[in-house]
């Protein structure tokens, strides 16, 4: 068990605050197939995430390019920074609540059909710019 639990989250709940989100809940995709689509833009660039983003041929790109553009502008009207020196610090896909349908089958019986909902949370930081 991790020590100082609720210190370190509620360290992170107060820097989350100042960092420019976005999350989407109930997409209707799998989050097993959100996941591999976030792993390709976590650490890029805002301008790189987008790119790759365009060029995946994956269902779950439209619904993260939606909520990555939806960041960048929060970043840029609510807290007043430039969407291009941001990048990816952080995004997740959990697991949302799944619905469940019937499929008629042969002699009266009935097979579940499962759907499952994701929720993703994107959050962005801005670039640490060196020195020289």
């Amino acid at each position: 068990m991790a020590t100082r639990m609720k210190e370190k989250s509620k360290a992170r709940y107060e820097s989350r605050e100042k960092r420019p989100h976005a999350t989407a809940s109930y997409v209707r995709i799998s989050s097993r197939k959100v996941k591999i689509v976030i792993d390709m833009i976590r650490g890029k660039t805002v301008k790189e995430a987008l790119a790759i983003l365009e060029y995946t041929p994956k269902a779950a790109s439209e619904p993260v390019v939606k909520l990555l553009k939806s960041a960048a502008a929060n970043a840029k009207n609510n807290l007043e920074m430039d969407p291009d020196g941001l990048y990816v610090a952080e995004v997740t896909a959990n697991e949302g609540p799944t619905l469940k349908r019937l499929r008629a089958r042969a002699q009266g019986r009935a097979n579940r059909i499962r759907k499952r909902t994701s929720h993703i949370h994107i959050v962005l930081d801005e670039l640490e710019q060196v020195q020289k």
